[in-house]
């Protein structure tokens, strides 16, 4: 069968959701196909992250990360409070252990300040107000405007949104580019207008294989969260470190969930699969061709910064790790507390070859009629609205 469309989306993830919506919005009488590969939306980074509508503190004032967190925490929350999804008001406090995280808190704070985030500096003598149960040293950060949803259910209500608004989406269909850049599902033969990828963690191969993001490798790091009930450990908001600045991850912290759990986690463990929730899980060439030029050059750039990553992340594995890196934070985490496992994520992290790091920021390429979208993390489920926005904007009208 052959089906012919203005717009397909490879990649039913909430940002790929939303350009589908974004392009139904702004422009008139087009068929508009999004794949997914799977049975359901949210099976991968859109339904396994914490589900916390970040702030927008973290991300320097000059990146894209920056530009749309705070407008997406907006967004996010007016559909979520319309449609009736649950929402868990309750704040962060980020909290330092030292002097240096002193100074990682100032830059936090005047980071905020110029993406036009909420926050309060507060002395440590008054972070009781906010967490009883939380420590610092000297001083802390509130954002009053973080919280958490159910990231399962705002995928699925993005998706039902953007059926009704007219789009289209079909399931268990595997993305095969041809020669002609039409995409061969397994049973149906989808000519498009444009193609935007959206496919998370498969989107940096969909893109090489279109010699497209040649400086990029991915590099997928394991989150692996552990889980009690409210009762065990009764946080009122979630508690973070100050994060380390050269690394795109925030270190051990506590976050809540809108079904009286607390998660401690998560971990970032470097693994070779783009999938591998378990150690035995497939992993192909591609992965290991990507994973390998990743490490080695993060390697050549800082053998002593990478050596610190897997020294400090491959232990948490460990429940008993992840529990005395959180007593930093929260000293009264008592040994007793049952954690259970957390259904695990996967960050499809970029590396830059160029540079020798981590990619920090949003990266979008295009090239012919295809639109990529490469690096789409943290906080990419936050910003999914105005992002789609900008990637509809710039790269398709």
């Amino acid at each position: 069968m052959e089906t012919r469309c203005d717009f397909l989306i490879i990649g039913g993830g909430i940002v790929g959701l939303s350009v589908g919506r974004e392009l139904l919005r702004t422009h008139r009488n087009v068929r508009v196909i999004v794949l997914e590969k799977e049975s359901l939306v949210g099976a991968h980074a859109s339904g396994r992250n914490s589900g916390v509508l970040h702030a927008g503190f973290y991300y320097s004032p000059d990146s894209l990360k920056a530009k749309f967190c705070l407008e997406g925490n907006l967004a996010l929350r007016s559909l979520i409070e319309r449609y009736r999804v649950p929402i868990n008001e309750c704040g962060k406090v980020v909290v330092a252990s030292d002097e240096n995280d002193l100074a990682r808190l100032e830059v936090l704070f005047e980071r905020g300040s110029a993406n036009g985030v909420q926050l309060l500096r507060g002395n440590s003598s008054n972070l009781h107000k906010f967490e009883p149960l939380a420590t610092t040293f000297k001083e802390f950060l509130w954002s009053s405007h973080t919280a958490v949803s159910d990231p399962i259910a705002v995928t699925k209500l993005i998706a039902q949104l953007f059926i009704e608004e007219g789009g289209e989406i079909q399931y268990n269909a595997d993305a095969n580019i041809l020669e002609d850049n039409s995409v061969y599902t397994g049973t149906n033969l989808i000519r498009a207008e444009k193609i935007i990828n959206s496919a998370g963690s498969n989107a940096i191969h969909i893109a090489h294989g279109l010699g497209v993001g040649g400086k990029y490798s991915q590099l997928p790091v394991l989150g692996l969260y552990k889980y009690c009930d409210v009762k065990q450990l009764p946080l009122r908001t979630l508690v973070y470190p100050v994060p380390n600045p050269k690394n795109p991850f925030l270190g051990v912290h506590f976050t809540l969930t809108v079904d009286q759990k607390v998660k401690i986690g998560p971990t970032a463990i470097p693994i070779l699969g783009r999938e591998q929730y378990e150690i035995t899980s497939r992993i192909d060439g591609l992965d290991l061709l990507s994973s390998f030029q990743s490490v080695w050059n993060l390697f050549l750039e800082s053998p002593r910064g990478l050596a610190t990553l897997a020294y400090t992340e491959l232990p948490k594995i460990s429940t008993r790790k992840l529990v005395r890196d959180g007593k930093r934070l929260v000293p009264s985490l008592d040994n007793s507390v049952k954690w259970r496992k957390k259904r695990p994520g996967i960050r499809a992290q970029l590396v830059d070859l160029d540079k020798r790091a981590f990619e920090m920021d949003f990266v979008v390429e295009s090239k012919g009629n295809f639109v990529h979208i490469l690096n789409a993390v943290s906080p990419g489920w936050t910003s999914a609205i105005p992002f789609a926005q900008y990637v509809v904007k710039n790269y398709v009208s």
